[in-house]
């Protein structure tokens, strides 16, 4: 059995294309590797861009057996 815990990551701006931003990439990083620390296994990540916003966001979702 598996616990899955997702979080929402706001990006600085809004991403045009494919590109991002080297600070917020860190700022994924820190985040995948502070639930690693926690005992959270990184399982997927997917892209939030909002058109009408200043800034979109990444649904990171990890998983811990239960």
């Amino acid at each position: 059995m598996w616990t899955y815990k997702s979080d929402v990551l706001e990006t600085s701006v809004k991403w045009f294309k494919d590109s991002a931003n080297r600070e917020d990439l860190e700022r994924l990083d820190d985040l995948i590797n502070s639930r690693a620390n926690e005992g959270w296994e990184f399982v997927t990540h997917s892209y939030m861009p909002n058109v009408t916003a200043t800034r979109s966001a990444i649904l990171v979702t990890f998983r811990k057996e239960q």
